[in-house]
């Protein structure tokens, strides 16, 4: 019995162990591992056989060693970084960019034919229907001189317009100076060309802006900015005020260009001038109603449009003695 159970036992280990198996090396690969407990039990293979091992063998340890002279490395070979190249291929880049707008010139307008400039009679300047939207606009507040409001902007659920929230507070910096606070703000970036040129929007064919938005019953100071930076400040500007309902309902907020009024510094000016539409760097909305609490308004699109029921050029009036220039 015992005899008959030894007999089992080696036909066991001579099946399972003792056989060529295919084993994992850390470094050379793939190679074959014969096991055996004595001469008599060790298999010997055709003369053919071994020739192909030898063979699957040599090729395996040749490319590795390929792969491994290709992914070491030298420690003192560093990787080249070149500024020339850097400046050469951002420089091709904008001449690209610059050849694109000359064609787009030739062409028309905004790389459109005139004739269909000319029978334009609205255009979306500004929509929101993806992430790429929202970062053509910045949002600010109060918190950059020490203030506490918080504005945010991200997009709907729907996808199909921006949401903008936060919460208003007009408690004044505790910095000695300020006396006031309690403002947010969102305004769009100013469009650059090649070589990172200053652009600006041409609406000298439209007279009024449009604006399709959802609030909360809080009013909004609607602002744009002209493109003529060197021949006045920087913080002048045409404002109107828009009034939002509240409710669950979209509204459409037209407002003539005319109705803007020209301010400094926060202060309407004695004299009036209108608004030259055809050098628009940028457009904000800024709210600053001394309210404290949370707020939101959802815009779906910011446009402009004729109107050809409206004529008016300049809803203030003035006199020679507060703004000569309109008189000479």
């Amino acid at each position: 019995m015992a005899s008959f159970h030894k007999l089992l036992t080696g036909t066991y280990i001579h099946r399972n162990f003792l056989k060529p198996r295919a084993a994992l090396h850390p470094f050379i690969g793939v190679h074959f591992v014969h096991c055996s407990s004595s001469p008599l039990q060790k298999q010997v293979a055709p003369a053919d056989r071994v020739s192909q091992q030898k063979k699957t063998e040599e090729g395996l340890q040749e490319g590795h060693d390929k792969e491994v002279a290709l992914d070491i490395t030298s420690p003192d070979k560093k990787p080249e970084v070149s500024f020339d190249k850097a400046i050469i291929d951002e420089a091709i880049e904008h001449l690209k960019l610059l050849k694109d707008e000359i064609k787009a010139h030739w062409i028309g307008p905004g790389g459109r034919p005139i004739q269909e400039v000319i029978m334009e009679q609205a255009r979306v300047v500004w929509q929101f229907r993806g992430k790429e939207d929202l970062e053509k606009w910045i949002v600010t507040s109060d918190k950059t001189i020490g203030g506490k409001s918080e504005i945010f902007l991200k997009m709907a659920k729907n996808n199909q317009s921006a949401l903008l929230y936060g919460t208003l507070s007009s408690e004044a910096p505790q910095d000695g100076k300020s006396t006031q606070s309690g403002y947010c703000a969102i305004v769009s970036r100013i469009p650059r060309g090649a070589f990172v040129r200053k652009l600006s929007y041409d609406w000298s064919q439209f007279n009024t802006l449009y604006l399709r938005v959802r609030g909360d019953g809080r009013p909004w100071m609607v602002n744009i900015r002209q493109d003529t930076e060197f021949i006045q400040r920087k913080n002048q500007m045409y404002s109107y005020f828009m009034f939002t309902r509240g409710g669950p309902y979209w509204q459409e907020v037209k407002i003539p260009f005319s109705k803007f009024f020209f301010s400094n510094q926060g202060r309407i000016r004695d004299g009036q001038s209108p608004l030259v539409v055809d050098k628009i760097s940028s457009i904000g909305l800024t709210l600053a109603d001394k309210v404290d609490g949370p707020f939101f308004l959802e815009i779906d699109f910011i446009g402009v449009f004729t109107d050809p029921a409206h004529t008016e050029e300049l809803a203030y009036e003035s006199s020679p003695a507060v703004n000569p220039e309109l008189f000479r």
